[in-house]
């Protein structure tokens, strides 16, 4: 038996020599028998059925999920996260804090946690997105929501951001409201007062920085702040000292749903990693600054590029020794004249905005980094939508 295939134009005749085997009839067969039309049962039917989840176990009662056995077990395994187990009585949920600029807010955050998930400064205005840390007890975990503080806006940056807070007390469980102890009540915080009136949520005052005074005039704004709303509660605090810390812990728990945990044992917090760089830059940047620069200061990470990754970046030759993982972060100021005072004469300041940057960069990953600055202009980019927008706000 012969056969013709035709490649580049070129006839090439194959001869086959073995047998070929046909393990199917030849020829005409007999036309299949029509399918039967496919009926789906009705709702009536299912509903009489077997029961598919017949003898599974489905009670919720943290078993599975704490010691990997079961459903929840094994997909906390396969996920490789540790689930807490919870006890009878578990409260989980969101406990927003908020308060107008400087109050103490990021301070009060850290101190909660246990460890920085904020970024602080003495310059108001310092916080320009919601940062969650999380608590984590024996009896409860507390998803603290540290937002920006409230003000009246100048600029389109300053409506969103309190925009944000706004949408932020909607979906939480308990509000912690912030007044300072070395501050009288003044406009902003009665306006903060009007606007959670309202809330579903409950709401807790919370009067921070109490180091700061003495017995006597802390009764007094104790007094003051009680008679600014109906609160569920009026906690003092020293975030400093880590004085009535655990008071608000149990205070703030107290007032959250009876919930299974939201977050894996050991995570204290859901910032993306870029986020987290860009805000440590910011916090060495603002450091010592002049009052106008820290309300025109962005910061946005370009890249960053592990050398022991398999896809290289485009930074070119790695720079400092061992592989350290390459850092490319432009600081964003609105006018020339504040990219010199970041820049400093001879570039001493943007030299020393680096070291304090790379320090607490390198506390976070746990490794080695090299820390690339650069400053330029984008003028008038807090009024600006589609400035806003390129730097995630």
């Amino acid at each position: 038996m012969t056969g013709q295939s035709t490649e580049n134009g070129n006839a090439e005749t194959t001869e086959i020599t073995e047998p070929i085997e046909l393990t199917e009839p030849v020829g005409p067969t007999a036309p299949a028998a029509p399918a039967a039309p496919i009926r789906f049962p009705s709702d009536a039917e299912l509903m009489a059925g077997e029961n598919a989840l017949a003898g599974i176990d489905l009670t919720d009662d943290g078993a599975g999920g704490a010691d990997g056995e079961g459903p929840a077990g094994a997909t906390a395994a396969a996920a490789g996260l540790s689930l807490p187990a919870r006890p009878e009585g578990f409260r989980a949920g969101f406990a927003c804090l908020i308060g107008r600029p400087n109050t103490g807010k990021s301070t009060l955050t850290n101190a909660l946690v246990g460890t920085k998930v904020a970024i602080m400064s003495d310059r108001p205005q310092t916080t320009r997105h919601n940062v969650r840390g999380v608590v984590h007890r024996e009896d409860a975990q507390i998803v603290l929501v540290d937002t920006p503080g409230m003000h009246r806006p100048k600029t389109l940056l300053g409506k969103r951001l309190n925009d944000l807070v706004r949408e932020t007390l909607t979906d939480v469980d308990v509000i912690a409201f912030c007044i300072p102890a070395d501050e009288k009540i003044g406009p902003g915080d009665r306006f903060i007062a009007r606007d959670i009136a309202e809330s579903r949520a409950p709401v807790v005052a919370v009067v921070t920085k109490a180091d700061t005074v003495g017995r006597e005039a802390l009764a007094a704004q104790l007094l003051a702040v009680d008679q600014l709303g109906d609160w569920a509660d009026i906690v003092p605090v020293s975030a400093a000292r880590g004085e009535q810390i655990d008071v608000l812990a149990d205070v703030l728990a107290g007032h959250l749903p009876l919930s299974p945990p939201l977050y894996p044992t050991g995570e204290i917090t859901d910032e993306p990693r870029d986020l987290m760089i860009a805000e440590l830059v910011r916090e060495a940047a603002l450091e010592g600054v002049r009052d106008e620069l820290p309300h025109s200061l962005a910061v946005i990470v370009d890249e960053v590029m592990d050398p022991r990754g398999t896809t290289p970046g485009s930074l070119g030759p790695v720079k400092g020794a061992g592989n350290r993982m390459q850092v490319r972060v432009s600081l964003v100021v609105e006018r020339d004249s504040q990219k010199a005072i970041v820049i400093g004469k001879g570039g001493a300041r943007l030299k020393e905005i680096g070291v304090r940057a790379r320090r607490g960069i390198e506390d976070y990953l746990r490794r080695k980094i090299y820390l690339d600055l650069h400053v330029r202009t984008a003028k008038d980019w807090q009024s600006d939508p589609k400035a806003l927008a390129k730097f995630g706000f």
